[in-house]
């Protein structure tokens, strides 16, 4: 029985032992090819440090380079700064004409109306009615004839009378009928020296056989009442008669009889 213990014990050192001498010799092997991979990496590592000593043979290539990469980067950030600058300008420039125009747009909506502002109704007074006053008082002497000729003492004969003739002394103030403008004064050759005054709404009055016209000139505005001249016997289609205004209206350059429009 120990015989056969033994000789079991026996074989499995030899087992044993056989499988430690394959691990040893298998370690040893490996040992050697990974010695052999690390020489052979460093021999290519000195082989590469010789083909990089050979592409880069000086430091000159590598400092012109160098600055040639630094002028590049300055041109580059200066290209850079300018356009911001540009830009910045471009911004402020945008700006103001904003703010003009926002001043425009102000400045128009205060300048125009409010809409909410109820328009005032103007109210026009009403024109008032021409009313035409005697010029002096006095009798009528010789009435309005247009279609009926009248007695002249002075020529001797009938003529047609235009206007009528208004018995008043010597320096007589003349007033005006109406208010107008003076458009002339002069010295006619029938009925001696005249003031014309023109109204609206086409109306004239016209003043004849005066002895002075120095109250007014022409042009000059008049009013209802103004003194203009004063009675006289510059008339030579008159001069027979007593001293008188010789007095005529027109409308729209139409002779009317002025008893149609005297009150």
């Amino acid at each position: 029985m120990r015989k056969k213990v033994n000789n079991a014990l026996k074989k499995i050192l030899i087992i044993y032992g056989g499988i430690l001498l394959i691990l040893a010799i298998t370690c040893i092997i490996v040992y050697i090819s990974y010695n052999k991979k690390v020489k052979e990496s460093a021999k290519q590592s000195l082989l590469a440090a010789e083909k990089l000593t050979a592409i880069v043979p000086n430091n000159d290539i590598f400092a012109e380079a160098s600055t040639e990469i630094s002028k590049t980067i300055n041109e580059a950030i200066e290209e850079t700064k300018n356009a911001v600058i540009e830009n910045q300008t471009e911004q402020a420039d945008n700006e103001n004409i904003n703010n003009e125009a926002e001043n425009q747009v102000i400045e128009t909506q205060n300048t125009q109306p409010d809409q909410n502002i109820e328009p005032v109704a103007v109210v026009e007074e009403p024109v008032k009615e021409l009313e035409f006053m005697y010029p002096v008082e006095g009798e009528i002497l010789k009435e309005f004839a247009i279609d009926n000729l009248v007695f002249s003492e002075t020529l001797q004969e009938c003529v047609v009378h235009k206007g009528i003739d208004i018995k008043a002394p010597r320096t007589t103030v003349v007033k005006s009928a109406e208010e107008g403008t003076i458009q002339a004064i002069k010295n006619d050759p029938r009925y001696g020296l005249t003031i014309i005054v023109e109204h609206r709404d086409g109306f004239k009055t016209i003043y004849s056989n005066l002895l002075t016209t120095e109250f007014v000139k022409e042009g000059e505005n008049v009013s209802k009442g103004q003194s203009l001249g004063t009675v006289g016997n510059s008339a030579a289609f008159e001069i027979a008669d007593e001293p008188h205004l010789h007095f005529e209206m027109t409308k729209d350059d139409e002779t009317i009889d002025p008893k149609l429009y005297l009150k």
